[in-house]
């Protein structure tokens, strides 16, 4: 068990070049924490700094309360599994995992035994005396994973393991990571990704990165049900949430937008008389809009259906918005092109944004 505590964190290239700062975080022992974020967020070099492959520009790291700024990666106690599997090819599966305890001179009863474990775990005791070229994506990526927990570290970090796999792979081992952690409950994990699958599905929490800091931190349902700003509203969910422009009318314990589109959306965000004629923006998820013949958030024209089997993705021409509107519908859809629709949602559902800002933060 390891806790890791990041305080004002930041990083710098030849003392100008500015990636991250102000990094405030802790992580609890037993966690599961994911970072994600755009390309060029910074989520790989925060997870190499955690390791000690990245010098750290300013703030601190502790880890179990041991500051380790300066301690090498060695000494650190972690195990990193890396995008690349990095396999020695000429070592069977049993020599690759037990490589890095056989330089730490351990005694051979003790590797056996540690692979033999890592083995079980990992379902790889039929490939054991198999080279890396003998194995599919998938399980040379399981070898790589093996290989960290046969050295039992403090922490585990994955940077992207399986960008590198194809769909079905990255299902499988996506699966096989999350019940990797579950019989190792005590274990602390760090992983880097940019599919929100993944991330939603394995996170214990969740680390959005933003403009070289952090945008929000929460569970996969606080971020998707309560994102505190318009980034992390759109970045988390896909297709990514609608935002409608318009203006507070009605206040209370539910708010009423009117909505630049023509449209009307009524909100659970409390608001209070000040807040009349608040301009803000309003966002629906394209999952919670369903049609309906009352009063609507917008009547827009599909003008393009993508029929995915279990649900229909419908693209409108709305007006009064630069882009499309997207709706997430069940079922097949595809003779509603180019017919205009009216399109609602329920008041829990509806997100207020005011100055970027979800007005349920302030």
């Amino acid at each position: 068990m390891a806790e890791l505590k990041l305080k004002d964190v930041g990083k710098t290239y030849g003392g100008s070049v500015e990636v991250l700062r102000g990094i405030d975080l802790d992580i609890k022992a037993g966690e599961l924490v994911v970072f994600v974020g755009p390309s060029g967020c910074g989520k790989s070099t925060l997870l190499r700094m955690i390791a000690g492959l990245e010098s750290i520009s300013s703030g601190t790291l502790e880890i179990d309360g041991q500051l380790v700024n300066d301690v090498p990666p060695a000494q650190r106690g972690i195990a990193m599994v890396f995008q690349s599997y990095a396999l020695y090819p000429h070592m069977t599966v049993r020599d690759n995992m037990a490589f890095a305890l056989k330089l730490a001179k351990k005694s051979q009863a003790d590797i056996d035994a540690a692979v033999d474990k890592a083995a079980r775990v990992l379902q790889l005791e039929p490939y054991l005396d198999r080279l890396p070229k003998a194995l599919s994506g998938g399980q040379r990526q399981r070898v790589a994973i093996g290989r960290a927990i046969v050295r039992d570290p403090k922490v585990y970090l994955f940077d992207e393991p399986l960008s590198n796999l194809d769909a079905a792979l990255r299902v499988a081992t996506r699966i096989e990571i999350a019940q990797l952690k579950e019989s190792m409950p005590e274990t602390t994990m760090i992983y880097v990704t940019h599919d929100q699958v993944e991330a939603m599905t394995l996170a214990s929490r969740i680390v959005v990165l933003a403009d070289k800091g952090i945008a929000q931190v929460g569970t996969p349902l606080q971020l998707y049900e309560r994102p505190e700003n318009e980034f992390v509203a759109q970045f988390i969910g896909s297709p990514a949430m609608n935002l409608f422009a318009g203006e507070i009318t009605a206040t209370g314990k539910t708010t009423t937008i009117r909505l630049e589109n023509g449209g009307t959306a009524v909100s659970l965000v409390p608001t209070t008389a000040a807040d009349k004629g608040l301009k803000v923006n309003v966002g629906v998820r394209p999952e919670d809009l369903t049609e309906t013949t009352g009063e609507a958030v917008f009547a827009g024209t599909v003008s393009i259906t993508e029929a995915l089997g279990e649900v229909t993705l419908l693209y409108f021409t709305v007006a009064g918005q630069s882009g499309p509107v997207i709706a997430k519908l069940p079922g097949i859809h595809a003779d509603l092109r180019g017919k205009t629709v009216k399109l609602g949602a329920a008041p829990e559902k509806v997100q207020v944004f005011h100055q970027g800002r979800s007005l349920w933060y302030r």
